[in-house]
């Protein structure tokens, strides 16, 4: 047996010890929900803890069979290694320990000490030795995946003999093939990956990332380490990771539960914002006025002109027993006045106008009578003249009650649009047909939009401790403004790229985009350097960076490995089943990406040539080719991709080049375009 045999072996030993120490914890886990739940019959503090230790017991037994750990690092024993001189550690992505009070046999990945395993290099080796990678293979039969390799790094040797390039198996791992959902990047996370990742809970950043650079994986894992880190704090709150469409949030949902986080609410800012089914569409004119940040202060002023005016209210009257106590109509309006100049939520206003005017009966019938306890208190605020002048004065209202007149009644917008929005403007907002009551009113996505601006203009929503906004280039400034309601008392971490902005509000810069988020001192850290996608087809993307009209930094590639092919075809559909086929014979996922239009005609002639296929959204798919509209193609990555008519993609709307170029980099290994039209002039 060799000298690498050998320690592989006593690797493997290791890894089993961790295997059966793992299968304690869950056995642990178990008896401490049984104990936890007995300990407390009922009530709530019962129930806080029952749901803590279910929620544990629940994330080990889904520990997938992956291995247990990645990394090693042996420390020095000089000085320059602190308090970790002499010392070994594991690097896997949760702790385990053989009990709880014992040293781990494995640290989590988000630990103060892993750090060092990411930062550590050869300029700077922070005290360590030896940093080792694992590398493991898939196991027979289903079994658990096997450790045959291992890749050391001596960066306490002399600078002469460290070698600073990527090695093997980190490179092996960052370019293996995509099968199935987002996997995490714990194992390969890089310096200045893991310094936005560990970024302190109060901070708010903004990461423009270009394609393959990691942005996704980087707010995902920020996301898990903030909980690692503020674990309190953060469950106070939540934490909310907002994707741009369901099958996005299926092609990450596997991420932060490998990372042991399953308490996490992921959702997109549609479902968020929903107060009822969308059952209306609006034309691109309409829903532009929608999301512009403009309609803000027309809902505002919407809004608030039902408040009366000064000069308005008689005076109030309230019988009590022999008594009546009397409010005039200008304290009335002073106090009316006051609470409007306070700027309080709508309904938090209401409330205070009601507890003022009672409060000016009080202190009347406080020098007539003696002090009055809280039952007079209640009775007085519910009289019918207390609440007649509130009614009147501040009237209750909902937001689809404001929205539908807004929309129905054209003096009622031009007095809310007066120097705001334009006649033409207007007259996009105005329905054709008025519905019966607000009751039976059909909304469309964008008025959804605008009923969760009135919503928290009337009660401001509860906050979230933390949001991971992906593909925040394509929220609107009122779908921002959505977002900011949510984190007013927390953080964001947003997570985009300005050249892939294709809905026709998006963002043209951050500064701007991120005012409406509510985060205007967050800074703009871009990520250029890209893992996934080859160098190849990360320069024919770049050509297309002139004729946008964004201005971001051409982004370059580590990998010189890759294929790209562009090939002109008289007949698209036999040359895409050939490309089909030939990918198949390859290890990998294959994504065929074409215009909209076109789709339903390309997965027909698969079908026809006897290749399965599957749907965008469905990752279980047994199916290793999968069609999908270009709309769709965000986020996603494959092996292979075969994308058709780059022509028709990009005049299918108006930020069609756009959309060109996120097509262009969902490739992770090869890239082929069909075409059988000439191909846009940016590209050529």
């Amino acid at each position: 047996m060799t000298p690498l045999d050998r320690e592989l072996s006593q690797e493997r030993t290791y890894h089993e010890a961790c295997r059966a120490a793992l299968a304690g914890m869950v056995e642990g886990a178990d008896v401490r929900v049984v104990i936890g739940e007995n300990a407390f019959a009922s009530g709530a503090d019962a129930e806080v803890l029952g749901y803590q230790l279910r929620s544990w017991a629940k994330e080990l037994r889904q520990e997938p069979d992956s291995p247990l750990f990645f990394g090693r690092l042996d420390f020095e024993d000089g000085g320059a290694s602190g308090d970790h001189a002499g010392q070994r550690y594991y690097i896997g992505r949760r702790r385990i320990s053989e009990h709880p009070s014992a040293p781990p046999l494995v640290v989590d990945w988000r630990a103060p000490v892993s750090r060092t395993f990411y930062q550590a290099g050869a300029r700077d080796p922070l005290g360590v030795a030896v940093r080792r990678r694992f590398g493991w293979a898939p196991g027979s039969l289903g079994a658990p995946e096997d450790l045959t390799s291992m890749e050391d790094e001596r960066l306490g040797a002399p600078a002469a003999q460290r070698e600073p390039q990527v090695g093997g198996i980190l490179a092996a791992e960052i370019e293996r093939p995509r099968v199935g959902p987002m996997r995490d990047i714990a194992a390969t996370i890089q310096p200045e990956q893991d310094d936005l990742v560990r970024s302190e809970l109060g901070r708010s950043l903004c990461v423009q990332g270009a394609p393959g650079t990691g942005k996704t994986a980087v707010g995902l894992h920020r996301a898990a380490y903030l909980l690692y880190t503020y674990p309190q704090r953060i469950q106070r709150g939540g934490l909310l990771v907002l994707g741009p469409n369901r099958t996005f949030l299926h092609y990450i949902a596997q991420v932060l539960p490998a990372l042991g986080e399953i308490d996490i609410r992921q959702s997109t800012v549609d479902d968020e914002v929903a107060r009822g089914p969308v059952r209306a569409v609006d034309d691109e004119a309409a829903a532009v006025v929608k999301h512009d940040a403009r309609t803000a202060r027309v809902l505002h002023r919407a809004l608030y002109a039902r408040v009366g005016t000064a000069g308005s209210y008689e005076a109030v009257e309230v019988p009590d027993g022999s008594y009546r106590w009397r409010v005039t109509g200008g304290e009335l309006a002073r106090i009316v006045e006051e609470v409007r100049a306070e700027a309080p939520p709508y309904a938090v206003g209401r409330e205070r106008v009601r507890s003022r005017a009672v409060r000016v009966i009080q202190l009347e019938a406080e020098r007539r009578a003696g002090p009055m306890n809280n039952t007079w208190l209640q009775r007085i605020s519910r009289a019918r003249p207390v609440s007649a002048f509130v009614d009147a004065a501040w009237p209750k209202v909902t937001p689809e009650e404001v929205l539908a007149e807004l929309f129905t009644d054209p003096d009622v917008l031009a007095a809310a649009a007066d120097g705001v929005l334009g006649a033409d403007e207007q007259k996009r907002l105005l329905w054709s047909r008025a519905p019966r009551s607000y009751k039976s009113a059909k909304w469309s996505a964008a008025d959804q939009v605008l009923l969760d601006e009135l919503a928290g203009l009337i009660e401001r929503p509860q906050g979230y401790g933390h949001i991971v906004v992906d593909e925040a280039q394509d929220l609107s400034p009122m779908q921002c403004r959505a977002v900011a309601r949510r984190s007013g008392f927390g953080s964001l971490t947003v997570l985009g790229d300005l050249a892939q902005g294709t809905t026709p509000w998006a963002a043209r810069d951050w500064p701007e985009h991120l005012a409406h988020l509510g985060k205007p001192d967050a800074p703009v850290v871009p990520l250029t350097t890209g893992f996934r996608v080859p160098a190849a087809i990360v320069a024919l993307a770049n050509g297309l960076l002139g004729a946008l009209d964004v201005t971001v930094p051409p982004s370059r590639s580590l990998r010189r490995d890759g294929e790209l092919a562009l090939r002109r075809v008289e007949d698209v559909r036999a040359a895409l089943v050939d490309s089909v086929r030939a990918a198949l014979a390859r290890e990998g996922s294959v994504g065929v990406i074409a215009c909209d239009a076109d789709v339903p005609e390309l997965r027909a002639a698969l079908a026809a040539a006897g290749v399965a296929t599957a749907e965008a959204d469905d990752l279980t798919a047994a199916a290793r080719v999968t069609v999908l509209p270009a709309t769709v193609a965000k986020g996603l990555e494959y092996d292979h991709v075969v994308a058709v008519e780059p022509a028709a993609i990009a005049e299918a709307e108006e930020r069609g080049l756009h959309r060109l170029y996120v097509v262009l980099t969902r490739a992770v290994s090869r890239l082929e375009v069909l075409h059988s039209r000439a191909l846009p002039e940016a590209l050529r």
